[in-house]
């Protein structure tokens, strides 16, 4: 009998993407890559219109000890802004490196920056993405924690009242009705924050990265696929493929992009970001984005990176866990492939 399961695996297979990495030499990844950027950039929404400043507004500053913790406002798309942490290390000298760190399903950058959802200070589990803003400002890193949209201080009224998690569902339909995706304003969104350190005099401008657990991983993924100026990308918690995670796994509505499953799978996306250093993060365990496709996935990955001479830059830390921020690797990582 022909049930729906094996419809979606005969359309699934039915389907020979549109730029599946096939290059054979460097000219034709360099043909290839720009090819992709385009259509990607195309599905995931087209770029953000301009917005005519920043308008960087101080919210609040906290003396914590080793490092300040600043939030601030920043104008993302015209009319939209978006609250953003900002940890400053104290021992800073010069221009630093900066890592943006975008934090995956929860209650918002409040969470990887330390703090309760309430915004006191954690004194209990640190939860899956285990204070990774805060790490990285240890290591001496200018660190950002954008809000994402549909989290935390960013959900929509309703869903604050009615106690919802976020609000991801009702803005993701909400922005598919009108011709974009919530994939690509939280990508566009977050280069705004590479817009924002640029503007700082403290920041190294060939220096600046990217950090991301899972949802986080995807906006990290993404964004350092399309902008160069995004110099190294750790992915935790979400490179695989999607044949093996988003359409096979219950996800949140916000990992889908329409029509891009015609176009790429996920290693040819995050394939985009070579020949920049990228580390990817994968937990043993991870029930939504197993590990036997993130390998499949990362030998896809290196295919290019091998192609390219550069397969020194690709890294890989398995680690014995479950859907979680490592950091084992991650956190002295930046420094090293910076030096």
């Amino acid at each position: 009998m022909w049930h729906p399961d094996h419809y979606v695996k005969w359309l699934y297979g039915s389907v020979n993407p549109s730029e599946k990495f096939q290059a054979s030499s460097q000219q034709e990844w360099s043909e290839w890559r720009e090819r992709l950027r385009q259509r990607f950039v195309e599905l995931l929404g087209g770029p953000a219109p301009e917005s005519s400043e920043l308008a960087p507004v101080l919210l609040e500053s906290e003396d914590c000890g080793d490092y300040i913790r600043q939030r601030i406002q920043i104008e993302t798309y015209p009319g939209l802004h978006m609250p953003v942490y900002v940890l400053v290390p104290k021992e800073s000298k010069g221009r630093s490196g900066a890592v943006i760190a975008c934090h995956g399903h929860g209650y918002g950058s409040k969470d990887i920056v330390g703090l309760t959802a309430s915004g006191e200070k954690k004194t209990g589990d640190i939860g899956y993405q285990k204070n990774f803003a805060v790490e990285l400002v240890q290591r001496g890193y200018i660190t950002v924690a954008p809000e994402l949209l549909g989290f935390g201080d960013r959900m929509l009224v309703e869903d604050e009242e009615a106690r919802e998690h976020n609000s991801c569902h009702r803005l993701s339909t909400f922005l598919l009705a009108m011709g974009q995706t919530m994939a690509g304003y939280r990508v566009f969104e977050t280069l705004r924050c590479v817009d924002y350190l640029l503007a700082r005099h403290d920041v190294d401008a060939d220096r600046i990265g990217c950090m991301g657990i899972s949802g986080g991983g995807l906006v990290c993924s993404f964004a350092a696929a399309i902008d160069d100026r995004i110099s190294a990308a750790v992915v935790s918690g979400f490179a695989n493929t999607f044949q093996d995670s988003i359409l096979s796994i219950r996800h949140c509505i916000d990992n889908y992009v329409p029509g891009l499953s015609l176009v790429a799978e996920m290693p040819d996306i995050l394939g985009l970001i070579a020949p920049k250093p990228l580390l990817v993060e994968a937990g043993t365990r991870d029930p939504i984005f197993p590990v036997h496709a993130t390998l499949k996935a990362f030998e896809n990955i290196r295919d290019v990176y091998r192609l390219l001479d550069k397969e020194e830059k690709l890294e890989f830390d398995l680690f014995e866990g479950d859907h979680e921020i490592s950091g084992k690797a991650a956190y002295d990582w930046f420094r090293r492939v910076w030096s």
